[in-house]
């Protein structure tokens, strides 16, 4: 029998998200241009041939019904939620990121909403939620100059999983200051995401333009205790945390998310990337590896691996 599998799990998959829900089943998204569509799968390798639904198709040409990119499904208050980024065909500054909220147990069943777009300050992509102390904090990228123009992290309090609560303020978290962040033509911090063990907060964020083979994840950590809102309560890493690899032959990693496997056990990162410098960004695939913690309580993400390395299953995985 074979115990192994190789990357990646999912051809042309770009900004992938992958939710290990209580049921046992995993749900994934990622970009697929013109509609919204969630992957059910019993198990974290087999993806590729889950249950498929599209579960939201926008009305043709109607309000944000152009470039709906990385949506992220959320079980908040008891409910399902989608965020994604979209915008009725112009640029930049015409980007918000909608929600869409789905009451049944299973996301792939019942009916989706729109609950409207949240009213970020600044025009922005890649939205996430963060639930803290009893509080839901909202993470996005906003559009900038910061001094380059491109893209940073801002958090925000929210009401509700639906709309946001400015009087809480708006803070910065992380620009494109330095220059591994600034390659490919723009300054970029994006697609931020929460990950927690060991008393701390760690905010992986992909930095550099999605086009460049140096793509990569930078980090900002905190202490559990501290507040969100202060832009001091996080250190920056100075360098990537996660970066392409020529030796293995994986470039422009990063728009991750994390999971657990079946087993609950073992911590794995859930990244795209391309497999060569100048690729089409069509084809960015997703890929799944397992990571460990150092001594002092931070992930080691290591490096990407090879489509030729035998990755052993998850634990827990039956094939």
């Amino acid at each position: 029998m074979n115990a192994t599998f190789r990357n990646p799990i999912v051809e042309k998959a770009a900004d992938p998200w992958l939710l290990k829900h209580s049921d046992g089943y995993y749900y994934f998204m990622s970009t697929q241009f013109g509609c919204l569509e969630i992957t059910k799968s019993a198990s974290m390798t087999g993806i590729a041939a889950g249950l498929k639904k599209k579960v939201w198709i926008p009305e043709e040409n109607g309000p944000y019904s152009h470039n709906l990119w990385a949506p992220e499904l959320h079980r908040l208050e008891d409910r399902w939620y989608i965020y994604y980024t979209a915008n009725d065909g112009g640029g930049d500054e015409s980007r918000r990121i909608c929600v869409l909220e789905n009451g049944a147990a299973d996301p792939t069943e019942g009916e989706w909403s729109w609950k409207g777009t949240l009213e970020t300050p600044l025009p922005g992509l890649d939205g996430t939620v963060m639930e803290l102390g009893g509080r839901l904090y909202f993470l996005y990228a906003g559009y900038g100059h910061y001094p380059d123009y491109g893209s940073a992290i801002f958090i925000v309090r929210m009401a509700n999983p639906w709309t946001l609560d400015l009087a809480g303020g708006h803070a910065l978290l992380s620009a494109p200051t330095l220059e591994w962040e600034k390659q490919g033509g723009m300054a970029i911090n994006e697609g931020p995401v929460i990950l927690r063990r060991n008393g701390f907060i760690f905010l992986v964020y992909s930095a550099s333009t999605t086009w460049s083979e140096d793509y990569s994840l930078g980090m900002l950590t905190m202490k559990e205790d501290a507040d969100p809102m202060e832009a001091a309560s996080w250190a920056k890493s100075p360098v990537p945390v996660f970066r392409k690899s020529a030796e293995n032959g994986v470039y422009a990693t990063g728009h991750n998310s994390f999971t657990l496997s079946p087993d609950g056990t073992e911590d794995w990162i859930v990244y795209h990337a391309l497999p060569a410098p100048g690729a089409d960004t069509g084809l960015r695939s997703t890929r799944v590896q397992k990571f460990g913690w150092r001594p002092d309580g931070t992930p080691d993400f290591g490096a990407p691996l090879s489509d030729s390395h035998d990755i052993a299953l998850p634990a827990g995985e039956r094939i």
